[in-house]
């Protein structure tokens, strides 16, 4: 009855929020709340035909506090249903929150995993973290075991600090990882259990050498193009040039793992996304294949200006991780994105370009096709230019001689720390897939090579997409662009 209670309050909560919103950056293709705060995506999985995803949510207010799990499904990763609220802190062993975790579906059971909190002393940053469970057979009522925790009381080498079970299952066992920290030193932790009720632990799966920050949030372990990825969410990582820039990182290690001794074997961290606003990344692999990740679309003590509008927090769109002959993950947007066109303009093919051409679009919500010829390019910068009517502008340049792409937000509301750079190595074409929402911009540079995610907060009307070649000619080869679909109306 507590659990019932606790759920309609939150949900009668967000209802009531609800009516109050300022709708002004509300996003019209991305995951976000009915009202008030979210930020990471959560227990990523498809069930009976269906994809779901979770995420953390405060319903009670815009900013972050005791987490429940809101949730989200749709049956094409493109056109999302808010479910009721699945989790509300109701238990002692949870008492200050449902933290993060993952789903599976065992033999029909639709299986949460999730992270009880408590807070022992909050403003030292002690925590007692726990593992626990959360059962469904119809995808939106939960029912938590009650034999929970099921993994009260983190390893020897871990810390109170023990959050974000991922669990997957191999061959006939299932595997959990979960970050903790011991000390300054952020790792990833192993078990193995035959029902996801008895958990064995197996070792540390991979930690920090002493450069990689105090904490790893938010793990995920999976295979991908025949090696192994450890995904991972470090905290306290220190900006090194154009990576690293923002408070905390997502990255991942590519690897060979064995089962049989726990070895992870792996190269060096990679930065998984180069923009302001990418942390917390999930995937899951889905009944075509695909490995399909998820992140939270802002980062942590950023100016968020949607609280003020009763919100705060979205999820990226979902995005193919593939991986190429060097070891890098590449993210392309998944083909479902393509059902959001409604009009196609096609504003130019094979055109010469010397300064800026200018295309009148005052649409919110466009997805950007560009192609450049760089065998044909003598400019020393070429790019985009996302315009408002007046002083609004947020400039996408790729740097030719420095082979840089550079996303400027500064003077479309990221006033301090609005530039990010990142490597691009390109010489015969840069080809740009661009998403733009009310309030945000997701970019993706020849075929996933790079990716850049980051919120925007434009104060006027929109005029139009500008093209540029700087100080040179460039060849544009195709510029299209569509007009998207609000999903939530």
């Amino acid at each position: 009855m507590l659990t019932t209670n606790k759920l309609q309050q939150a949900e009668q909560a967000i209802q009531n929020a609800k009516q109050q919103l300022n709708k002004r950056y509300r996003l019209g293709f991305h995951i976000m709340a009915p009202a008030n705060w979210i930020n990471d995506p959560n227990g990523l999985v498809q069930y009976k035909g269906e994809y779901h995803a979770f995420y953390q949510h405060h319903p009670y207010d815009e900013n972050w506090g005791p987490m429940h799990w809101g949730h989200v499904k749709s049956k094409d990763l493109v056109h999302w249903e808010h479910m009721p609220i699945a989790l509300a802190p109701t238990e002692s062993y949870e008492k200050d929150g449902c933290f993060s975790g993952s789903a599976v579906d065992d033999n029909g059971v639709l299986t949460l995993i999730y992270t009880g909190n408590i807070f022992v002393d909050k403003e030292q940053d002690i925590l007692d973290q726990s593992q626990c469970i959360a059962t469904s057979t119809d995808g939106i009522t939960f029912t938590k075991e009650t034999a929970n925790p099921v993994i009260s009381k983190h390893p020897a080498e871990g810390s109170g600090h023990f959050r974000d079970p991922k669990v997957w299952k191999h061959e006939d066992s299932w595997y959990m990882i979960i970050g903790t920290r011991q000390e300054d030193t952020g790792k990833v932790v192993l078990y193995k259990s035959q029902d996801l009720r008895a958990w064995q632990y197996v070792g540390v799966l991979a930690e920090s050498d002493g450069t990689l920050g105090y904490m790893w949030e938010c793990p995920d372990f999976f295979e991908l193009g025949g090696k192994h990825i450890l995904l991972f969410s470090p905290q306290g990582v220190g900006a090194e040039g154009d990576l690293y820039n923002n408070l905390f990182q997502t990255g991942y290690f590519v690897g060979d793992y064995d089962y049989k001794t726990n070895a992870f074997k792996s190269g060096s961290f990679t930065e998984l996304d180069n923009g302001h606003d990418f942390y917390a990344v999930q995937t899951l692999l889905d009944d075509k294949g695909r490995r399909i990740a998820i992140g939270w679309m802002d980062m942590w003590e950023s100016s968020m200006p949607t609280k003020e509008d009763g919100w705060c927090g979205a999820l990226t769109l979902p995005r193919e991780l593939t991986l190429n002959e060097n070891n890098k993950i590449l993210m392309k947007p998944v083909e479902e994105l393509s059902l959001l066109r409604t009009q196609q303009q096609k504003v130019c093919t094979d055109k010469s370009l010397s300064g800026s051409y200018l295309v009148e679009a005052t649409q919110d919500l466009i997805e950007l096709k560009l192609d450049f010829d760089l065998t044909k390019t003598s400019a020393q910068a070429i790019g985009l230019k996302i315009r408002g009517t007046n002083q609004d502008v947020t400039k996408l340049a790729f740097d030719v001689e420095q082979q840089k792409l550079v996303l400027d937000c500064s003077k479309s509301g990221k006033g301090e720390d609005g530039v990010r750079r990142t490597a691009l190595k390109a010489d015969q074409q840069l080809s740009l897939r661009v998403f733009i929402d009310r309030s945000s911009i997701e970019v993706f540079a020849n075929d996933g090579e790079v990716t850049m995610t980051s919120r925007i907060y434009p104060t006027e009307e929109r005029l139009g997409f500008e093209l540029f070649s700087e100080s040179g000619e460039t060849e544009v080869i195709d510029f299209t662009c569509w007009e998207l679909e609000d999903i939530w109306g």
